[in-house]
């Protein structure tokens, strides 16, 4: 049972306002290293292949951890930015006003994200047992095995800690040099792999609105594409 207090909202409310939160992250109010625990059980329930339950979670609280992560992140952030596929570029000139408008306020936001994450009051990293860059675990039915043995229970957590208050976003950057987090952190880099690194916080106010997308037609297939 729940010791923390919950926002009022349906399960449908839940999913569709479970944003990537930025500017919106409020850097001067703790999180209490019981509310994780309490998300982090609810993320255990998470489905995964073979029933394997292979992942660990690291959350990082310690100050100068975080700053160290922070600033592997935005270095790599510099780079990316200037990139092809980069959010800066993706859907640019496509006509569609609603998605680019939502592009452009996601790139403002996630450049805040990346000049302000060590301000976060925790990092979670996800990690999961195994790696996917080594020997047989390359072919893609391993990956998308590992992958799919994780992500669900790490989107559960975020769920989760929406549900109490809690912002989230999910970021990847850092594994340009997960070798060397890992070897801050004590993470056994040969065995175990991490696959985001997902800044929490209590945010600014509570109320968030569903995402711009098209609609649901365009991606739609049945039975042929």
């Amino acid at each position: 049972m729940s010791t923390h207090p919950q926002l009022d909202l349906s399960n449908d409310e839940l999913l569709s306002t479970t944003r990537a939160v930025r500017k919106r992250l409020d850097f001067d109010r703790p999180v209490e290293q019981s509310v994780l625990h309490e998300c982090l059980t609810l993320a255990m329930q998470a489905p995964t292949g073979s029933n394997a339950q292979g992942w660990q979670f690291m959350f990082v609280t310690d100050a100068e951890k975080k700053k160290q992560i922070a600033d592997i992140y935005l270095a790599a952030w510099n780079v990316y930015q200037n990139m092809p596929f980069a959010i800066h570029a993706l859907h640019r000139g496509t006509g569609d006003e609603g998605l680019e408008a939502s592009q452009e306020r996601s790139t403002t936001s996630a450049q805040y994200l990346a000049d302000n994450m060590a301000k976060a009051p925790v990092l979670m990293i996800p990690c999961l047992v195994g790696r996917t860059d080594v020997g047989e675990a390359q072919d893609q039915l391993s990956q998308a095995s590992q992958f799919g043995s994780i992500i669900p229970a790490a989107w559960s957590f975020m769920l989760a800690a929406r549900a109490r208050g809690i912002g989230s976003a999910w970021t990847t950057l850092h594994l340009t040099q997960e070798k060397v987090v890992a070897e801050l952190l004590g993470i056994p880099y040969e065995h175990y792999m991490q696959v985001a690194c997902i800044p929490l916080a209590y945010t600014k106010g509570t109320s968030f609105k569903p995402a711009y997308r098209p609609d649901a037609n365009t991606i739609m297939h049945v039975n042929e594409w």
